[in-house]
């Protein structure tokens, strides 16, 4: 059950091509790919939203060490055919309707394609000015959309960087506060920082104060009720801080 059922599978096997980088074999290989993709999302509400397979499945189904010779491309999609789309949860189905909404297309696909092509290592401007410069120009064009402030634009001496996750941003956040934070109080008051949130806050908060090195004990979960429309009051949180100031804790970030 679920296995793709493609038109694009050779039954021939191709010997293998020990040049990583061929253009042909790229092109060739490459091709299978995009079809089998294409095929994939041709058919992709035909399967059931949910896997329907049982928890260690896969273990069964792969080689027990890592394998000592590499296999051709048609055998790694019959592969994937067989053993990984039964295992898929198909979340850019049409019938998906858990967590978020679908996050694909076309353009995402493609441009992430030509990005991981090109495989530039963008840590400064001489690595790959062209990387460094449009993700400047593309997070001054997102902070535009959503009408921030000059100062929080590159062209305004502000700037940031494009994560790759939410939970990758809220880490961001929380250490950029944490250390703007203790450079007016001292760093030898880190234990006394800390965080608030509501109790429908993502669990991303909670980790990511962790990993910033904020005490477990100062993280603040307010409760919220059905009668606000569980949003987070402004006099629950209130009270809560002006506790924590007179117990000499500090206040330093609200998510």
């Amino acid at each position: 059950m679920g296995s793709v059922k493609s038109d694009h599978m050779p039954s021939h096997t191709s010997s293998y091509n020990n040049n990583p980088l061929d253009p042909e074999e790229f092109r060739r290989q490459g091709h299978m790919i995009i079809d089998f993709l294409a095929d994939y999302y041709r058919d992709v509400e035909k399967y059931p939203v949910l896997s329907q397979v049982e928890p260690g499945y896969l273990r069964k189904c792969l080689p027990e060490s890592t394998p000592n010779k590499p296999e051709p491309i048609e055998t790694i999609l019959q592969d994937v055919q067989e053993h990984i789309v039964p295992g898929l949860t198909h979340w850019q189905s049409p019938n998906f309707f858990a967590y978020f909404q679908c996050t694909s297309s076309i353009a995402g696909f493609l441009g992430e394609t030509l990005s991981t092509g090109f495989n530039v290592v963008g840590f400064n401007w001489v690595a790959s000015p062209a990387a460094t410069e449009l993700e400047t120009i593309v997070v001054d064009w997102l902070g535009e959309m959503l009408e921030l402030p000059k100062s929080f634009l590159f062209s305004g001496n502000g700037g940031g960087v494009l994560q790759g996750t939410t939970c990758e941003a809220v880490l961001c956040t929380v250490v950029a506060a944490r250390d703007q934070m203790l450079s007016q109080i001292g760093r030898e008051s880190l234990l006394k920082l800390v965080v608030y949130a509501s109790d429908q806050t993502h669990s991303a908060i909670q980790k990511a104060a962790q990993i910033a090195g904020i005490h477990p004990m100062n993280f603040r979960a307010i409760k919220t009720s059905k009668s606000t429309s569980y949003a987070l009051s402004p006099d629950s949180l209130r009270v809560q801080i002006c506790e924590d100031v007179e117990a000499g804790l500090v206040p330093f970030e609200l998510n």
